[in-house]
């Protein structure tokens, strides 16, 4: 029997100007909710529908929470706020994480807290760095682990559909309440210089001419996506233009292409670099990397034309080598010799592929997380600085997807950078993330869970 898709209906809420217009836009897909800097632009509740993934939403664009008199139009807009929130299944609390936590964002926390609705904290604007700060500083609302989205570049949908999914029921989701992460396909997408052999190599993966080949450099200008199965699991496989330097960017064409293929790194789980074993690592493929690993991908190095290699172990031995000591920041990273042409290792690859996936994915227990960084505080604290202490607290792990970590402590700002790396070479290899990309972030402020400290 077919399951209807009963709506799951959310409200938008948040203090005035922090993009709920935008998100509401985003989401539905169309321009129907009016959008301005200006604050309190939205007056009334303002429906739509969206489709995201399996799930079937009902949203509600809603005013700016304000503290007003219930008589003026502010506390009126206010009353139809509260309204939206008291019809909803789930109430989306958005914030700006570029201007951080304000009183008022704490003030209508509670007010969202007494509301008795379930709620998924959604930190906006959090492209590039300047919304880090403000994405940690959301903890301290107490709806958990915020969403990073941004909604003017539609950054962070796949996150979101998950928290929401917590709160839908078997209806709003076809045959189960929840929907396993795993089900989806692994999303892979292979990168590299042109000519280094991307598409030979999919090709021969899925076992079908699908992409066009050839001598010609830059012959693939669209990403093209593929869903295949390796050893039964769903793969997505994206093949990407080559990513040339950027002074050799000229034709609007391939500035077009190039775009493509950093849009295709983004939405990826797993990217593979495809390197030339006559002429790897050099400078784009150094970039290529760094770009991966920015993007907090987890990487894949899949030397390619192996077939062509006359001594295979001292060649790989210096491969090693060379990668370590020029991509430090994912130092161990799986590197597969490969031939797109014979098929020579493509087994390895994909065992590598869903190997680092997971640990890309890691989660590392509470209790297991304090025991070390209650040893690691106890043999080796912070040093001294400028005759100051410097007092780590606490450390928590903020989200996976790739493996994120605060600490919080005193003084955090004059924590020499060469601690900070300690701790991070610290994390990977005490909970084996080695060869992924770590995120280490350090606050200022007190352990959320020492009442009064």
């Amino acid at each position: 029997m077919a399951h209807t898709l009963k709506p799951l209906t959310v409200a938008i809420v948040g203090r005035p100007n922090v993009g709920k217009s935008t998100f509401f836009n985003r989401l539905v897909g169309r321009r129907l909710a009016l959008v301005d800097d200006r604050p309190g632009v939205t007056r009334d509740r303002r429906e739509g529908e969206a489709k995201l993934g399996d799930l079937a939403l009902t949203i509600i664009d809603t005013a700016g929470l304000e503290e007003a008199d219930a008589d003026s139009l502010e506390g009126r807009m206010r009353a139809q706020t509260e309204r939206a929130v008291a019809d909803a299944d789930v109430s989306v609390f958005l914030i700006d994480a570029r201007a951080g936590v304000t009183p008022a964002d704490r003030h209508f926390a509670d007010l969202l807290r007494r509301s008795g609705k379930p709620v998924v904290l959604v930190a906006n604007k959090c492209e590039g760095a300047a919304g880090e700060g403000g994405f940690y500083d959301a903890y301290s609302l107490g709806f958990g682990e915020p969403v990073p989205f941004s909604a003017e570049h539609g950054l962070g949908l796949a996150d979101l559909v998950l928290a929401l999914e917590e709160h839908a029921s078997e209806d709003a989701v076809p045959g189960s309440a929840r929907r396993d992460e795993e089900s989806g396909p692994v999303r892979v997408a292979v990168v590299g210089r042109p000519n280094a052999g991307k598409s030979t190599l999919v090709n021969k993966l899925i076992g079908e001419d699908r992409m066009l080949t050839g001598p010609e450099a830059g012959i693939t200008r669209d990403s093209i996506s593929v869903d295949w199965q390796w050893k039964g699991r769903p793969v997505r496989l994206v093949d990407t233009a080559g990513l040339r330097r950027k002074a050799r960017v000229q034709a609007k064409l391939e500035k077009l292409s190039v775009g493509d293929a950093l849009r295709a790194i983004r939405a990826a789980e797993v990217v593979i670099l495809v390197l030339d074993e006559k002429s790897p690592f050099d400078k784009q493929d150094l970039q290529i990397a760094d770009l991966v690993t920015k993007e907090a991908r987890a990487l894949v190095i899949a030397v390619n034309k192996w077939d062509l290699t006359e001594d295979p172990k001292s060649r790989m031995n210096e491969m090693r080598e060379m990668a370590d000591r020029l991509l430090p920041q994912v130092r161990g990273m799986p590197l597969v010799p490969v031939s797109g042409l014979t098929g020579h290792g493509l087994g390895k690859l994909m065992e590598a592929v869903f190997t680092i996936r997971e640990k890309w994915e890691t989660r590392v227990p509470t209790s297991a997380l304090n025991r070390w960084f209650g040893a690691l505080m106890e043999h080796h604290p912070p040093p001294a600085v400028a005759g100051r202490r410097i007092k780590l607290r606490y450390v928590t792990q903020a989200s996976n997807r790739p493996p994120t970590f605060v600490v919080f402590g005193t003084r955090t700002e004059a924590l020499p950078e060469s601690y900070r790396r300690y701790l991070l070479n610290g994390l990977r290899d005490a909970f084996d993330l080695v060869g992924v990309p770590v995120r280490l972030h350090l606050r200022k402020t007190e352990n959320p869970f020492e009442k009064g400290s």
